[in-house]
């Protein structure tokens, strides 16, 4: 395959929301570049961009692919995104090395909160976007409509470089305001007839014409200048602002296609090529210690994976981006997050399962290396003489939806662990952890889509039968006022026994707050807990009643009960513990009866302190269109839900409520169902705050029911 200079490359991400046609459009890219002979499609199960065995199964994107056009003397890398909120880690990725976002529209269905996610995330990456106006087909589709309700919910430089002469039923042709033409397009071929636009539509487009040349003219001084001069602009400098204005995003061109006809791909890729930046014309990007990342196939190299692919046959596939130096087959390589060397045994371009070997990369384009020992997503490489260089990791959205793991047979148990780290190896946003806590295997993901995908890779392509459990909350215990205990530990069964003696008082710990000790303290011990909260241990032994060396044998009790709540066996936090009396033997009493002393003793003043359940309490957002709001808002009050506010962004409102993690059970489920798929959310840790009254009797029945079961 040719080597491309960085000048001839363009990377583009097709994002968009759930059949919104991207894959559609991704073959007929490939098919007007000559890679593919035939476009296949997604009903039958026959394209390059979708061939894992789940997405045939379920005929949508779930992971992204990477596949590249080779078009006018370009190279065009192409990463198709999926569309469905779970699987939005891809499309984070993908905007992270990519230098423009192709944005499909359903031009049914206008601005969906897919699209409202997607255009954050690209503003935070600075990503051009240029939006293609799909199915327009429909009898239903609205061209108008949809462009004004971007404007509305982004920018009112979202600006047509193309509109449809006949929308609906029989849609065939476009006016194409650059080139100041109507292009009328032939069924299934790609290629269009180039003619004078109608009359009845020449006042129409000398309009948007000249609005088109005015938002060119904006992006750059000079050709405001020539604009306020001439009133116009020349057709290179119409493409030069254009550009410009891409770059900058301050100028969003709309494009219009039909993706399953292959209507106006042809000329869109004209556009890619022609007005698109390629990687060097963007802002560069810099390494943690500084180091401007430039494009310079001179400098040193650094190249970044965005995604890694386990494949059948082959094993490991990483793919990287290339920016600065070059990369050559066997070439050694530093990875700077971990300082382990890597070899680049063989290189790759790739279009879906297809693989075409190449001996160099260059600067700005994307390749593919296999079997890589030590490095992983979110890594970054270098040569030798630069081996600690790192660029900064993308941030995945935070999990909304958890679940608990467990193989179905327990002698696959030790399996299970391994697998799931593997998945998370290809998938970062799968979040896999052992809770000692809950004593449970936590699977974490973005909904339960994203899980029940993870389950069924587990199960078909692992072959182990996993159960999905409802995970264990992790409750909190403290206390709310003071409480005293005393206890003896005496033990006598020949020989040395045991005893120890102690006395202790125990008061709520807050931060800032005072506590009128009627002790004095002779010693004081802090423990920052690892779950949160604070243990403080004070001695106030006077006249040596407990010698010294026993108290951290004290200390050490405590804390093995503050591991497991009297109440429910959950973490307790936030208590002041003072040792202020008790008594010894002088043969008998050693540090295994004072931690038990210890312990006993703070079990029984704890129950009598007051004692509360806290629960884990999530801040939620949830974007969602205005005339959902009032399900929305009823499913979060039956949900123990406190709404924070409301606000418009956009099209859309957002919703911003403190849950209870305990409600928050299958809620994507819910309101993908309330909402008809038209709803989205993000949740994150808050706090922690008592549970109601009714909710702790609950509990505290389900834990001694628990306790006699294990009997």
């Amino acid at each position: 395959m040719k080597v491309y200079q960085t000048k001839d490359i363009r990377n583009v991400a097709l994002v968009g929301g759930a059949k919104s046609g991207k894959t559609t459009l991704a073959e007929s890219m490939l098919f007007e570049a000559g890679l593919i002979n035939r476009r296949g499609s997604v009903d039958d199960k026959n394209t390059v961009s979708d061939y894992r065995d789940i997405e045939l199964e379920r005929q949508n994107s779930v992971f992204s692919t990477v596949m590249y056009a080779e078009y006018q003397g370009k190279k065009i890398n192409i990463i198709d995104c999926p569309g469905f909120d779970d699987f939005f880690g891809e499309v984070v990725a993908a905007l992270a090395v990519c230098d423009t976002a192709m944005m499909l529209m359903n031009a049914q269905n206008g601005v969906e909160v897919g699209t409202e996610v997607t255009w954050r995330y690209a503003a935070r990456n600075n990503v051009p976007i240029v939006f293609l106006m799909n199915h327009l087909e429909h009898e239903n589709s609205n061209f108008e409509e949809t462009v004004r309700q971007l404007r509305h919910s982004f920018t009112n430089s979202i600006t047509p470089v193309q509109y449809p002469v006949n929308q609906g039923l029989g849609f065939n042709a476009v006016i194409d305001l650059l080139k100041m033409k109507m292009l009328k397009f032939s069924e299934g071929t790609g290629k269009y007839e180039v003619f004078d636009i109608p009359a009845s539509e020449q006042a129409k487009a000398e309009e948007m014409h000249g609005q088109l040349i005015e938002s060119a003219a904006e992006s750059d001084e000079t050709l405001m200048e020539v604009f306020f001069e001439h009133g116009t602009l020349t057709e290179e400098e119409l493409q030069k602002g254009l550009k410009l204005g891409i770059i900058r995003r301050s100028f969003f061109p709309v494009f219009c296609i039909g993706s399953k006809h292959n209507f106006g791909v042809s000329r869109m890729m004209e556009f890619i090529t022609t007005s698109l930046p390629d990687p060097s014309e963007m802002p560069h990007h810099q390494t943690t210690t500084g180091r401007d990342l430039k494009y310079s196939q001179t400098d040193p190299t650094t190249a970044f994976v965005f995604k890694t692919s386990i494949e059948p046959h082959l094993g490991q596939i990483s793919f990287l981006k290339l920016y600065s130096g070059e990369i050559t087959e066997a070439m050694d390589m530093v990875n700077g997050n971990t300082g382990s060397k890597e070899r680049l045994t063989q290189l790759f371009a790739v279009a879906g399962k297809n693989r075409e070997k190449v001996e160099k990369i260059l600067p700005g384009d994307i390749g593919a290396a296999i079997k890589l020992k030590d490095t992983y997503t979110n890594q970054t490489l270098n040569s030798p003489k630069n081996g600690d260089d790192q660029m900064a990791k993308m941030v995945y959205p935070d999990p909304k939806y958890r679940v608990a793991v467990k193989a179905k047979n327990s002698a696959d148990d030790e399996k299970i662990g391994g697998i799931l780290y593997e998945l998370h190896s290809v998938d970062p946003t799968l979040i896999v952890e052992y809770s000692k806590e809950l004593k449970q295997l936590i699977l974490q993901g973005q909904g339960e889509l994203h899980l029940n995908i993870a389950k069924w890779q587990i199960e078909k392509v692992n072959k182990i039968d996993v159960d999905f459990l409802a995970p264990k909350i992790p409750y909190r215990e403290t206390i709310t006022k003071s409480a005293k205990a005393t206890y003896r530990h005496k033990k006598q069964s020949g020989g040395a026994g045991q005893f120890g003696e102690v006395h202790m008082l125990i008061h709520p710990y807050i931060e800032g707050t005072p506590f009128q000790n009627e002790f004095p303290v002779r010693g004081t011990q802090e423990e920052l807990l690892p779950w949160g909260g604070k243990l403080v241990f004070n001695s106030c032994i006077v006249g040596g009643v407990i010698d010294a060396r026993f108290m951290p044998a004290i200390l050490k009790g405590i804390m093995e009960k503050i591991e497991e709540g009297p109440l429910t066996g959950s973490y307790a936090r936030d208590i002041v513990v003072n040792v202020y009396d008790g008594k010894m033997h002088p043969v008998d009493s050693n540090e295994i009866s004072f931690k038990l002393a210890g312990r006993n003793a703070f079990r029984e003043a704890f129950k009598n302190a007051g004692p509360k359940i806290l629960e884990p309490i999530y801040d939620v957002e949830v974007f969602l269109p205005e005339e959902k709001m009032g399900d929305v808002m009823t499913d979060l009050q039956g949900r123990r839900a406190i709404i924070m506010g409301m606000e418009s962004e956009g099209t859309f409102q957002k919703i911003r409520a403190k849950v209870p993690l305990a409600e928050m059970s299958r809620y994507s489920t819910a309101l993908s169902s309330i909402t008809s798929g038209r709803a989205t959310y993000t949740m994150k840790f808050g706090e922690y705050t008592q549970v109601p009254p009714d909710v702790q009797t609950q509990l505290l029945k389900a834990y001694e029911e628990q306790e006699k079961d294990e009997e």
